[in-house]
């Protein structure tokens, strides 16, 4: 991986605002759906019919009590059984079509948001991941993103459900005595002079939650990847400390969510059970009256107790789904977030890439350390090899990384073959230049699959020819399973120099005009040095090479010495040039004998 130079880096992009009104939260949410939105339709008719044809047998158990049994007629109790049975058999279609298409929906909605979400990963390219923790975007992949999704799966269809079916049975209860109807309204209000103020605590404790969440997994990544090093050092207790006073924090704040959530619960019971007193007693008293049938007394309980559940599921599902908006609010953040390398609008293709390249008065600014890179100028020929040394944080990896266009310049231009790299497309671009860095990744995949990472169609014959130009294969053919070893997370499973040999194997088959080395070699013993020295040679032969090195004994080898001082290229030329002209190459040689800082 590439070196931080500037450890001030790591902030956001820039300020984002803190609140977004929950309506266009939402609508943005609910956005994923519209592209489905056939589907969608179907499945809010499917569930209109289900709620007319609930409302309907309530009415037949009405009919049943109130016509049926005074008349005694047993041909008419076959036709109603009859005609009940294919009701329910038709709503039992219609739940399996809703089914499907509830599941249609929040998955092509879920995994549309998924997609949009690594993809705006890619775009905002090198500089998001440098200045963002890992942890961070863990938790947003992790936790925010599956939040989201939990209302494609879970909230959004059984609200319309519910809604649906509300809306119908609130009418027909109006319908079948609007007297009883009102009488049961104070109760719903009891509930609902509570409720809110016991949802914003509910939601204030889970916005809460979510925070403490999202630092504790930042916490945990960190105990993990740091393994080694705590353990080395007897930092077991501190670390444990460290992380349980996270985890402490999500607890509680998750304790009293829940408690505000399960009090809301307790009230929304209380309320309904007074309903069903207040049901029994002035409907009672209605029947005696002869205002309301017995059956429709009976409906009236049905249509009673089936419309208060619904309607406090509906309350409980906005509340609930507003405490994840908050979680929601963190992905629609990121995905404004503007990538500050753009592909061009109408890309210059190059027929075939030599290697010249050309930094023409470039100045870069960090955030917080401007100027790190200023009138800066640079020639490359095609096909020269060059070392960039100078003291650490000088800009020497920064200026790697503006050829590949991880960042791009604040001002200035730099072109490849007289071709401005903005004006490239960056497949293209990133497709001539190859990268060898300190610090080889390899997938936990085989060796065979590493290899051709550099360039997915190569076959097998290919694969094994780069490895030996690697001076890889023997090693290879040593390993379990030869070519198709798995090489554990992180090529846990071998050496330093085995892994910069993998990388070398990759760009070898890549085989790209220009090579960039952010210290290939710098942490390798000397033994390893020499045999990834070896591999390096051949890699180097009719390319470009642009490198950052320390050690002197590598520097020798470059046919020119670029030495960046103060921002800019302060002395160019062979090792011996340098040395005998006794100025900043000398003295810092001399500082230090074995490597430059």
């Amino acid at each position: 991986m590439m070196r931080l130079e500037v450890s001030v880096n790591r902030q956001p992009i820039r300020p984002q605002p803190s609140n977004v009104g929950l309506t266009k939260l939402y609508l943005w949410v609910l956005s994923y759906v519209w592209p489905h939105k056939r589907v969608f339709i179907g499945l809010i008719v499917c569930n209109l019919f289900i709620s007319l044809i609930e409302m309907s047998i309530p009415k037949l158990i009405q009919y049943f009590i109130d016509v049926l049994l005074p008349s005694h007629n047993e041909k008419l109790y076959y036709s109603l059984l009859g005609a009940t049975a294919l009701i329910v058999a038709f709503m039992f279609v219609l739940a399996a079509a809703r089914n499907n298409l509830q599941r249609d929906v929040q998955e092509l909605a879920g995994r549309d948001l998924q997609f949009d979400v690594y993809r705006k990963l890619h775009q905002l390219g090198y500089a998001h991941y440098e200045r963002h923790p890992v942890g961070e975007t863990l938790s947003l992949l992790n936790t925010d993103v599956t939040a989201v999704q939990q209302i494609y799966q879970s909230y959004l269809p059984k609200l319309i459900q519910q809604v649906l079916f509300v809306s119908v049975m609130t009418t027909v209860m109006f319908m079948t005595q609007w007297k009883l109807s009102l009488a049961v309204i104070p109760c719903f209000l009891l509930f609902y002079l509570f409720a809110p103020y016991l949802t914003r605590k509910t939601t204030a404790f889970g916005r809460q939650r979510t925070e403490n969440g999202k630092l504790m997994n930042k916490r945990m990544y960190d105990s993990l990847m740091a393994l080694p090093e705590v353990r080395a050092n007897g930092g077991e207790k501190w670390d444990l400390n460290r992380l349980l006073g996270t985890v402490s924090a999500y607890n509680q704040s998750d304790v009293k969510s829940n408690y505000f959530a399960l009090v809301r619960g307790s009230l929304r019971s209380l309320s309904i059970s007074l309903g069903a007193v207040v049901l029994f007693l002035y409907g009672s008293q209605l029947v005696q009256a002869g205002a309301l049938t017995v059956g429709e007394f009976i409906a009236f309980l049905f249509y009673y107790f089936m419309t208060i559940g619904m309607f406090s599921f509906i309350i409980m599902s906005l509340a609930t789904q507003k405490s994840i908006l908050f979680q929601a609010e963190a992905v629609y953040h990121f995905m404004r977030r503007t990538p500050e390398v753009y592909e061009p609008e109408h890309p210059v293709s190059l027929p075939s890439v030599q290697g010249e390249l050309r930094f023409s008065n470039v100045r870069f600014d960090y955030p917080e350390r401007p100027g790190i890179l200023k009138h800066f100028d640079l020639h490359i020929r095609p096909g020269e090899k060059v070392a960039i040394v100078g003291q650490s944080g000088i800009g020497k990896t920064t200026a790697l990384k503006l050829i590949g266009r991880f960042y791009d310049p604040t001002e200035g231009e730099i072109a490849l073959d007289g071709v401005p790299i903005r004006k490239l497309s960056l497949s293209e671009l990133r497709g001539a230049i190859g990268f060898v860095f300190q610090e080889t990744y390899l997938f936990n995949e085989s060796v065979k699959e590493n290899i051709r990472f550099g360039r997915p169609g190569a076959t097998d014959e290919e694969v094994e020819a780069a490895a030996a130009a690697a001076y890889a294969h023997d090693f290879i053919m040593q390993m379990p399973e030869r070519y198709d070893t798995m090489v554990g997370e992180r090529g846990s499973s071998m050496s330093g120099g085995q892994k910069q040999r993998i990388a070398i194997a990759r760009m070898i088959i890549k085989n790209p005009a220009v090579i960039l080395l952010d210290e290939a070699t710098s942490a390798l013993d000397g033994a390893s040095e020499t045999e990834v020295g070896l591999a390096l040679e051949r890699l180097f032969q009719g390319r470009t090479i642009v490198a950052v090195a320390h050690r002197v004994s590598t520097i020798r080898q470059f046919e020119r010495i670029v030495l960046i001082a103060d921002g800019q290229v302060a002395e160019s030329g062979s090792y011996d040039e340098l040395m005998s002209r006794k100025r900043l190459f000398y003295r810092l040689v001399n500082g230090r004998s074995e490597e430059l800082e």
